[in-house]
């Protein structure tokens, strides 16, 4: 099984990870993976572009995202699961569900929250929206 994990560096995407790593080893198979996804949207970040240029934003963005990956490569060290991980920046719903499209990926398992309530009830989750989207299964961890 392949299974793609959405990290933002929240406590429910770790939540996400660890019922992962517990359904990799249940299933036990070599053959099972999972792939870390860290999606940044840049979007607000435009004119920040303009005065330190594109690049630098973009080293911003990836080093950002490290940092939310390192807890959970280091969790799936300890298990002993093959994995890899995906830095991408955009718009995080659609990176998500066209990674796991263009992947095949069997899943995508996900937190519930990565932002504070107000901001989802005015823009809407990424949950929701990959739920919409995903023409796979997702699951969804509070």
């Amino acid at each position: 099984m392949k299974i793609l994990v959405a990290m933002d560096g929240s406590k429910p995407a770790l939540r996400a990870l660890k019922y992962a790593i517990n359904l990799v080893a249940a299933l036990r198979s070599p053959a099972n993976s999972i792939t870390l996804i860290s999606v940044h949207d840049d979007v607000g970040l435009r004119h920040a572009k303009a005065y330190v240029g594109g690049e630098a934003v973009a080293d911003y963005l990836r080093a950002i995202s490290e940092k939310e990956l390192k807890t959970a490569r280091s969790l799936l060290d300890k298990a002993a699961i093959s994995h890899d991980m995906v830095i991408k920046t955009g718009h995080v719903a659609v990176e998500i569900t066209q990674l796991a499209k263009a992947g095949r990926y069997d899943m995508i398992a996900m937190g519930s929250k990565g932002r504070s309530a107000i901001t989802d009830l005015l823009l809407g989750s990424v949950a929701q929206r990959v739920v919409t989207t995903a023409d796979r299964p997702v699951l969804i961890i509070k």
